[in-house]
């Protein structure tokens, strides 16, 4: 699964390497493949400063130190929740870039409503905050997991220009 995903990273690790420039990644519903295929490349340790699955309340609060008050309006597994997230880890890790990542891989839906296959990403870095949603349409965990993974990175690489 994760061979899929070297060839963005790669890219990514070469233009963050060339940069100077660091990142650090919150992700969810993808279950750390974000990170592995950052971590995957030769010299990661010059870029990659960190990064976390949030895969619970519990971790939510102590990963990434999101109170009950900062949620107020924001719903799980929506672009604003991603964005929390790479708000909270870009702070937390002091990076240029970070990746936020919350979904559903399936193979049932969410308690909030979404149907598996649905995931949200957001990428903050020096030009900004993006994100965007990925639905699938598939109840394949996996495949779902790879596929947010690769439009995570994807999003990644556009934003790094």
């Amino acid at each position: 699964m994760i061979d899929e995903l070297l060839p963005q990273a790669e890219r990514i690790a070469a233009k963050l390497k060339a940069r100077g420039e660091t990142i650090s990644v919150a992700e969810s519903s993808t279950a750390g493949l974000i990170s592995s295929a950052l971590l995957a490349i030769p010299g990661a340790s010059a870029y990659y400063m960190g990064g976390g699955v949030v895969y619970t309340r519990k971790s939510r609060a102590e990963l990434l130190g999101v109170t009950e008050a900062e949620l107020t309006g924001i719903t799980p597994s929506t672009e604003a929740y991603a964005l929390l997230f790479a708000r909270k880890i870009k702070g937390k890790l002091e990076t240029t870039w970070s990746v936020g990542e919350t979904g559903t891989a399936g193979p049932t839906g969410s308690r909030y409503g979404h149907n598996a296959g649905h995931s949200c990403i957001a990428v903050i870095g020096p030009g900004g905050e993006r994100s965007l949603t990925v639905e699938t349409g598939k109840s394949d965990r996996l495949d779902n997991m790879r596929a947010f993974s690769m439009a995570a990175l994807d999003l990644l690489e556009k934003a790094l220009g």
